[in-house]
């Protein structure tokens, strides 16, 4: 084992159930995210993968996998040596997810791995099913944690609003403890989202600055240049809001605002995060078209091709109202905040792919220099996300020559090269799960919260019969331009840097 992976925790034998186990996701990300962490011995050797399918054979299943992983991560396929010692730990249970003797099957296939130990138990199917395999499982008595633990992974959307999100929080806390159930949001496993804390907490240049005395606005976005793809019938249900407001961003935005925790454990970090939402200002009815923006795309080009409107896109409405590109004005009520606006932004069909956070600190008070000089452009800090995760701070500097004119400065700093030691986010969380480290997973409250916060809109939203149109491949969304009037800088992009 070598020095890296000695300080990584190596989790208990654990047996790794999937729900869903011939879906796309399991085919695109659990599968090879497994692969890889039983490769760096991130999963003792001892532990099983217990796919639950219905209507097909183990030969047939396999086949499946086999499939998936030649289009996902094709290397593992062609090292027949490392293909044959994945498919060792493949175990098949068959069954309806309706039907409570799948569960008992379940139980007794893991009674036959070695008896009642430690279980993760993985939700990769569509949301409506949850609490149906949290019931089926307490029936089976795989709830039970006397003899090793049981933990309950479920993915997002938790739920599709306030009603939905308090419903689904009871059914599961019904048969499963708040301890034992895993809310997974990708976002979060990513590396440059956990650097995060560690840019904040561990650089003390920092902390006294993060403040509404230095800060002017805060900008958090995820700009996509793809469309929908083949998430039509979640899309037309969900929208940007749901999508990636109430949950990645406004998760990025608790990371952003919280003060330091106590320790660097599950519920002190979590406690700091529900601080903050607490004290996100209600957005009152008559605000809404104030401090809110919606719009979907139109066709245009992206890279030199044509791409379809989103009503022209298969599976979508012709009549769809469902917005693509949504932004919110959040204003959060504390020492810390009050008055600097959080503008959370996040589209489809864009001009340019980034996930950014940015900080927009204040401009010098006095323009010391010549008064025909152009005024110092204010700093600001940027944490990249993706592409090409860094952290960029903008500064002013002289120009050259007999003049005291000033020119931006970027200083950048990658945060990794070339990919190395950069894990995958569902290789990230996984391993917390089966570690019980929950640091990274949203607590009921912090998803009642969020949804409680975004209920306004999502009511102000839910009977339009319109919405503004952008073209596909640009930024024209003048309601934007609105949105940040206020904000010095006024919308930032990610090539405005």
């Amino acid at each position: 084992m070598t020095d890296k992976m000695a300080e990584i925790e190596i989790a208990e034998p654990s047996n790794i159930v999937i729900f869903g186990a011939t879906g796309d996701l399991s085919k695109r990300k659990l599968m090879p995210a497994l692969v890889s962490m039983f490769d760096c011995g991130l999963i003792h050797t001892d532990s099983k993968i217990l796919g639950v399918v219905n209507n097909r054979t183990e030969e047939v299943w396999l086949e499946l996998v086999r499939e998936g992983m030649l289009q996902f991560y094709p290397e593992v396929v062609a090292d027949e040596q490392r293909w044959q010692r994945f498919l060792s730990r493949l175990v098949m249970v068959p069954g309806d997810l309706a039907d409570d003797a799948t569960y008992a099957r379940l139980g007794e296939a893991l009674m036959t791995l070695g008896g009642k130990k430690n279980a993760m138990f993985y939700c990769a199917v569509p949301p409506e099913w949850y609490g149906r395999v949290a019931r089926g499982l307490h029936a089976a008595g795989l709830a039970d944690e006397s003899e090793g633990y049981r933990r309950l992974v479920i993915e997002k959307p938790f739920g599709h609003d306030l009603e939905s999100a308090r419903a689904l929080n009871h059914e599961l806390q019904s048969v499963f403890s708040e301890d034992q159930i895993y809310r997974i949001d990708h976002y979060l496993g990513k590396e440059s989202v956990q650097n995060l804390l560690v840019y904040r907490f561990a650089n003390s240049i920092m902390e006294p600055l993060w403040n509404r005395n230095y800060i002017d606005n805060i900008q958090i976005f995820a700009s996509e240049t793809i469309g929908i793809e083949y998430r039509a019938k979640y899309y037309e249900k969900a929208g940007a809001l749901r999508d990636m407001i109430q949950s990645h961003l406004m998760q990025m935005m608790t990371l952003v605002a919280m003060e330091p925790p106590v320790e660097f454990s599950a519920d002190a970090v979590r406690d700091e995060k529900m601080k903050v939402l607490r004290a996100v200002r209600e957005i009152k009815p008559e605000q809404i078209k104030i401090d809110t923006v919606s719009a979907q795309y139109a066709s245009g080009t992206i890279d030199g091709k044509p791409v379809p409107a989103y009503v022209s896109e298969e599976n979508v409405s012709p009549d769809s109202a469902v917005e693509t590109f949504a932004a919110v004005r959040f204003y959060i009520d504390n020492w810390r905040w009050q008055g600097v606006p959080f503008i959370l932004w996040s589209g489809k069909r864009l001009q340019a792919q980034a996930s950014e956070v940015m900080i927009h600190f204040r401009r010098p008070p006095f323009n010391l220099f010549n008064s025909h000089a152009s005024v110092p452009a204010a700093n600001a800090l940027v944490f990249r996300l993706q592409p090409e995760a860094g952290i960029f701070l903008r500064l002013n500097a002289k120009k050259p020559g007999l003049t005291t004119d000033n020119k931006k400065m970027v200083m950048r700093a990658p945060y990794a090269t070339g990919g190395d030691g950069v894990a995958d986010a569902y290789e990230v969380l996984m391993h917390d799960v089966l570690t019980g480290d929950r640091t990274l997973f949203s607590r009921a409250d912090e998803v009642e919260a969020s949804w409680e916060i975004i209920k306004p809109i999502l009511d102000a939203w839910k009977n339009r019969v319109s919405v503004e149109r952008y073209r596909a491949g640009t930024w024209e969304i003048p309601a934007m331009d609105e949105l940040t009037r206020n904000c010095d800088g006024g919308w930032y992009k990610p090539e405005d840097l």
